[in-house]
């Protein structure tokens, strides 16, 4: 029998009007989002439907905005495919916070304060620092390494075959899409975002988010939700605790993480919230798996087709 596994996505897949139809359409997609507002305090959901694009971008926003774009995609297809069951659940950095909450381990307030919280704190520790990030497009890793040693940058992400994220201090980016390029890279690419996020240069982030995790319960996941950090499925409640606070600095084992649930037999995954990034690379990782999203009305209502 298929096993399925949800995947949630992570920071950059942000898109003004994500939900929106969702919202208008049904009832209980709605509450999620008057929820949301009433747990922070103020309009997500009209950043969230409206922007403008630069307030939605702003980590402190986005965080939490794709966190509730996932957990509302989640929350609806539960409703309309009742007899669908899922075996795993995974995110990529921030998307883990949704994977969690959807397998029990958190709930729906407490992430979407986490994640919020845990925006500000990266968004603080980019404005101390001067950092940023490079993609570098069809290098391998072990080459994309040694860029990373030569120019004292960080590997970030290891999304999929040809597909990898550098990340460090602003100038050193630069000389490291240079290196990247001279070994051989189709295209090093700098990134539009605000900083070095899974780098050294995120550490001052990690103290609040410890403080911030230590107020909050946490429950064992009812079932395996994998971690970004190890690509195995997180432990007793302690160790998820320390993993969260481990991913702000650590690598995004992305591929790796994949390639786990595909040798525990996962032949469906759907991708809940905002954007096909996670689709994407699991093309590049087994073209052979089943790939399905949740986004807006019309990818609910195919899920929903598919999954009957």
């Amino acid at each position: 029998m298929s096993k399925t596994a949800l995947l949630f996505a992570g920071q950059g897949a942000q898109t003004v009007g994500m939900g929106k139809d969702l919202a208008e359409q049904f009832p209980a997609a709605k509450k999620w989002f008057d929820r949301a507002n009433a747990a922070l305090g103020y309009d997500l959901a009209a950043i969230c439907f409206a922007g403008p694009e630069a307030e939605l971008t702003k980590t402190e926003n986005a965080q939490p905005g794709i966190f509730l774009a996932g957990w509302v995609a989640f929350e609806l297809l539960r409703e309309r495919a009742p007899a669908l069951r899922f075996e795993a659940t995974a995110g990529l950095s921030l998307g883990e916070f949704t994977a969690l909450a959807a397998a029990g381990a958190l709930s729906f307030e407490d992430g979407l304060k986490l994640v919020r919280q845990r925006g500000r704190f990266m968004q603080e520790a980019c404005e101390a620092t001067r950092g940023g990030m490079a993609a570098i497009i069809g290098l391998d890793e072990g080459l994309t390494r040694e860029v990373c040693a030569a120019a004292g940058v960080e590997l970030a992400n290891l999304n999929c075959p040809g597909q990898l994220v550098i990340s460090g201090a602003t100038e050193k980016i630069g000389q490291a899409c240079e290196l990247a390029k001279a070994k051989g890279a189709k295209r090093a690419l700098p990134l539009p975002v605000a900083g070095a996020y899974h780098s050294a240069l995120m550490a001052g982030a990690k103290p609040g988010l410890q403080e911030a995790l230590a107020r909050v319960r946490l429950a064992a996941p009812a079932v395996p939700v994998i971690s970004n950090v190890t690509a195995q499925p997180h432990g007793a409640e302690a160790e998820i605790q320390a993993r969260l606070v481990d991913q702000v600095t650590s690598s995004v084992r992305w591929e790796e993480s994949m390639r786990y649930l595909l040798a525990q037999g996962f032949t469906r995954f759907i991708e809940l919230g905002p954007g096909k990034a996670l689709s994407g690379f699991m093309k590049r990782i087994d073209p052979n798996a089943q790939m399905l999203n949740v986004g807006d009305v019309a990818s609910l209502e195919a899920t929903v087709k598919a999954v009957l």
